[in-house]
């Protein structure tokens, strides 16, 4: 696939790409790379697992950019459609404008005109984009629908709640499920594009112009939801008054497309804030105790927060047992999932410098990284650049000299203390990383031979991943 990228790069530029380096991998299965040429062009390239997904972002970015609002421009599509090419926007999002804001829950000056910027362009995005757009090249499905809310309300109750192993009665529950999904397809909400996944991850910044990405989940169906999405993003921990900021100009911007009626708007708004954090919880609930992807699990706090706080008496009335069962767990102590042992986890990562250091999905900020670059590289000769740290070879090349294992008995004397005193702590996550060059052979190595020693020496789970050669492993 890369090969089609380069392919495509050059029908677009007229020149080779120079590099091609494979981007931070995010929470969907799709890969992203950017390819560079000698000169400074630049593209972001795609590599989608379903034609269909892929498809439907072509044509909305396409049917985007014709009505003028800020998409990237798609370069080209290879012909099998598996993969294509885009404009390259940066790396800077609005979630990491948002960083410190986050952190403190206190938002300076510059992050509240953004995110007020962001609300009030939405609405662009919902009618200008719905007008006159084909929705039948949607994808998984043309319109927001009660299959559609009952799928991500049962995402809630098996990918997160059952999970948890919180006490619940079924019947009772799927009663409410059915009371829900009423209500919300008779909610006072104009019906526009919605985004489906509009969040601060999904906005770029370029010369502080908003555009917006990864639209390829988006349908026709109620513009509440995306609202909702936004504003009650689960770790963002906007304080109240921004939050009335946020929908404040929201009402107004959108009373340029459709009527609204004020109370009537926030109480739908309301009821898809619930649903959008059961589907929130639902996602991280997949992605943090299923796929293993610790950041995930960090943000189940808040979502249950979010939820908790939406509970009055008349929600109590309507849906008691999913008002009792969010009440429970909020209440509760950090519920831990019944598929964790309880173990702290040991994630060891090789990478390339040229791709940057591996981002933390722990939520904990990172954690020791060692750089092998000072130590022999078999990359410089030609009979090893086809193998990797894990072949045998290169294992012979490497430890010919002895440096690589001095190296790595240094590592040991500064992390194993370190992992002691976790598990001492009842720590969960703890994230070793070892850089080189290309990320191919000595921190391929050095994280493979460290991982073998920790879980040799602790009762931990040890999880290994090559981020440059594409290989990840469970040790234990």
């Amino acid at each position: 696939m890369v090969e089609s990228l380069k392919s495509l790069f050059r029908q677009y530029f007229g020149c080779e790409a120079a590099s091609v380096s494979r981007l931070t991998a995010s929470g969907s299965n799709r890969t992203y790379y950017r390819l560079t040429c000698e000169n400074g062009w630049c593209a972001i390239g795609t590599v989608g697992t379903s034609l269909a997904e892929n498809r439907a972002f072509v044509a909305i970015a396409g049917h985007f950019a014709a009505k003028g609002l800020n998409v990237p421009k798609v370069l080209g599509v290879s012909p099998d459609g598996m993969c294509y090419l885009q404009q390259d926007l940066g790396d800077v999002s609005l979630y990491d404008i948002l960083a410190s804001g986050r952190k403190s829950g206190e938002y300076d000056a510059r992050q509240r005109e953004l995110l007020l910027k962001t609300v009030a362009y939405l609405p662009r995005m919902q009618f200008e984009g719905a007008d006159g757009f084909d929705f039948s090249v949607c994808y998984p499905q043309s319109d927001f629908d009660r299959r559609n809310i009952l799928f991500d309300l049962n995402y809630f109750k098996y990918d997160y709640l059952k999970l948890t192993a919180a006490p619940f009665d079924e019947i009772a529950l799927q009663n409410d499920f059915e009371r829900l999904a009423d209500d919300l397809l008779t909610a006072e909400c104009p019906t526009g594009f919605m985004y489906r996944d509009f969040q601060a991850r999904n906005v770029m910044l370029v010369d502080e112009e908003l555009f917006f990405i990864d639209f390829q989940g988006g349908r026709r169906g109620p513009v509440c939801y995306d609202l909702a999405s936004f504003v009650w993003q689960a770790a963002a921990r906007y304080p109240q008054d921004l939050k009335e900021d946020l929908i404040r100009t929201y009402i107004d911007a959108a009373s340029h497309y459709a009527d609204l009626n004020n109370d009537r708007f926030r109480e739908s708004l309301r009821l898809f804030v619930l649903f959008r954090t059961l589907q929130v919880l639902g996602a991280y609930g997949f992605r943090g105790y299923i796929e293993k992807k610790a950041r995930f699990i960090s943000s189940v706090p808040y979502a249950l927060d979010n939820a908790s706080k939406l509970i009055d008496d008349d929600l109590r009335c309507r849906y008691p047992e999913l008002c009792k069962v969010l009440l429970f767990l909020a209440d509760s102590s950090q519920p831990k999932p019944m598929t964790q042992d309880g173990r702290l986890t040991v994630e060891v990562t090789s990478f390339s410098y040229r791709q940057g250091v591996p981002a933390d999905e722990s939520g904990n900020g990172g954690g020791f990284v060692f750089d092998c670059r000072a130590l022999e590289n078999p990359g410089r000769y030609d009979e090893y650049k086809k193998f990797n740290g894990l072949d045998g070879n290169v294992i012979e090349f490497l430890e010919k000299d002895g440096g690589i294992v001095v190296f790595l008995e240094d590592v040991k004397k500064v992390v194993f203390p370190h992992i002691e005193k976790f598990i001492e702590r009842g720590f969960s996550h703890m994230m070793v990383s070892f850089g080189c060059t290309g990320g191919q052979h000595r921190s391929v190595y050095s994280a493979q031979h460290f991982a073998e020693a920790v879980a040799a020496k602790y009762d931990v789970n040890v999880e290994v991943r090559h981020t440059a050669i594409n290989v990840n492993k469970r040790i234990r």
